[in-house]
């Protein structure tokens, strides 16, 4: 229960100055509490820009490793990577992901060879991989979940061996997190972290992301079957109290802003690292407004950010992160 704010009491009196606000903020938004998702793919001194994500490029793995450094001068302590596949080799049976000379294998060596500070994390799903576009094998227009959690083991491992400090299942396939972590474990691989996409829903701001791994086309059907319905909370709750306990070290709620909601849900309840994704559509929104003018771009950033800090969110996955960093060390 909240107190009664005593009559006469002027809650405007500790809004008066800067200094003031300062002392009595309830949620601070650091460096230190951001991820930034980068996207690889094949070439040399390659720059492709992502038309739906403004400012956002596709960067070959010498210059991801040039990206890795900048983050790591801005503070910013982990980058995720995602593929994006020559079409060539996507197959029904997703072989590629578990190649430990795939595109992402190849760019955490280096990654980490250059900058080993850093911490670099995976995506561990087959989409990027799959010629039907889907998180896991597909027969018959039906998506397996056993034996797509088989192959999504050998991918986490390859992914380990390759030098991977944090996997981030993003498959939604039961039993996964389990089962990576056993082989983990019985691998030899007991510090990799594990940050489950616990709470992943079917959503209509994944649109720019598949754009950026080249999954937009190639996508049959929908993912309804494994994906969250948006209209549940309570089923999140279930989800991150599975993964928990199969070993998931952190959980992440993925989108972030239309679902602050249950980033305050799960950490109310589990009081466990919680995570959110602030996905490509959200991203495209912010930008594509402060390019044609009608809001402050930084601004609206930072305050998007702060949101999730103060939904109780450890930290947020978001392709704004080099550039809130900069305002951040600034003062801003």
């Amino acid at each position: 229960m909240h107190p009664i704010v005593p009559s006469g009491h002027r809650l405007r009196r500790l809004r008066r100055s800067a200094p003031l606000r300062v002392l009595v903020q309830e949620n601070t938004l650091t460096v230190a509490d951001l991820i930034w998702p980068i996207f690889v793919r094949e070439g040399v001194n390659l720059r492709e820009p992502i038309a739906s994500m403004p400012g956002v490029d596709r960067l070959s793995v010498d210059l991801a490793v040039k990206a890795a450094e900048e983050a790591a001068g801005l503070g910013i302590p982990v980058i995720c990577l995602f593929p994006y596949t020559d079409p060539a080799v996507k197959t029904l049976t997703c072989e590629e992901a578990w190649n430990p000379e795939n595109l992402t294998n190849r760019a955490i060596r280096a990654i980490k060879a250059a900058v080993p500070d850093i911490a670099v994390m995976t995506d561990v799903a087959l989409d990027p991989y799959n010629v039907l576009g889907h998180d896991g094998l597909v027969v018959d227009g039906v998506i397996l979940n056993d034996e797509s959690v088989e192959a999504l083991v050998k991918m986490a491992l390859v992914q380990a061996e390759a030098g991977a400090d944090i996997l981030g299942p993003s498959d939604m396939m039961d039993g996964r997190i389990g089962a990576i972590r056993n082989a983990l474990e019985g691998a030899g691989h007991q510090g990799v972290a594990i940050m489950s996409y616990a709470a992943k829903y079917v959503s209509a701001f994944y649109g720019p992301f598949r754009d950026a791994v080249g999954a937009s086309g190639a996508l049959k059907g929908d993912k309804k079957t494994y994906q969250m319905n948006c209209a549940n909370s309570d089923e999140a709750l279930r989800l991150v109290a599975r993964d928990l306990a199969e070993g998931a070290d952190m959980v992440m709620v993925k989108p972030g802003m239309p679902y602050l909601d249950i980033c305050r849900r799960v950490k109310d309840t589990y009081g466990v690292p919680t995570f959110a994704y602030q996905v490509s559509g959200e991203y495209a929104m912010i930008k594509a407004a402060a390019l044609n003018g009608w809001i402050d771009g930084e601004k609206a950033m930072l305050e998007s950010l702060m949101g999730f800090k103060r939904s109780g969110c450890d930290g947020i996955l978001t392709y704004f992160a080099p550039a809130a960093a900069r305002l951040i060390r600034a003062g801003l």
